[in-house]
């Protein structure tokens, strides 16, 4: 089912630019009260999943909005796979060739910390990009090697501003020159036009009435 055709061409094409100024909470909300995933889950030994802590990114969550609107499909939740999901800790000293599991990637895990500013000489900056980074490559279904992950992050460093930015409408917005002290209320009219639309074209399920009392 396309809800978008609803809307006229020009309608749709708003919409569609003005989901990018939607914030993460916001998108969450609309996502929450229709049932489309934006919690990562992570897969036991037997196959059954369970909801983490992590949630995925803005640009993963919106895609899955779109994919929504245009086939009224939800969609699955981004899953780590059991086979890199590790309950224990990592070594103590892991070697350059030991994996980088679910998990692993932590501010207690000092060897870990330890080996990846070894290997990047004394660069590696626990932080954000490297979160990011571990994430994307676990639900790909991926440990990497520390080395590889060594590697990955600095090369994603270079361009953090790209991984990291939250609001990517500002980005374009300053490349063409639109972005002055006004951006945030020009966000907060541009998002709440576009949920205005989506509560009209896709509004949320109802909940089921319950019994009468007696």
């Amino acid at each position: 089912m396309n809800v978008l055709s609803q809307l006229t061409t020009a309608a749709r094409t708003r919409l569609l630019e003005e989901l990018n100024y939607v914030n993460l909470e916001e998108i969450r909300g609309f996502c929450s009260a229709r049932g489309i995933p934006y919690r990562i889950v992570a897969e036991r030994p037997d196959g059954r999943v369970r909801a983490t802590k992590d949630s995925d990114r803005k640009p993963i969550v919106l895609a899955r909005v779109r994919r929504y609107l245009t086939t009224g499909v939800i969609g699955q939740p981004s899953c780590i796979p059991a086979a890199i999901v590790r309950e224990e800790d990592p070594p103590s000293r892991p070697g350059p060739r030991d994996r980088l599991y679910y998990r692993w990637y932590a501010k207690e895990h000092a060897g870990v910390l330890r080996l990846l500013n070894h290997l990047t000489e004394g660069r590696f900056r626990d932080g954000a990009v490297a979160r990011v980074l571990a994430m994307e490559f676990w639900t790909r279904g991926k440990a990497p090697t520390l080395e590889d992950f060594a590697r990955a992050w600095t090369k994603a460093k270079a361009d953090e501003y790209l991984l990291l930015t939250p609001e990517y409408a500002y980005l374009t917005d300053l490349k063409h020159q639109r972005a002055d002290g006004d951006w945030k209320a020009v966000r907060t009219a541009k998002a709440r036009s576009a949920l205005k639309t989506l509560a009209k074209i896709a509004p949320a399920p109802r909940a089921p009435a319950g019994r009468p009392s007696r």
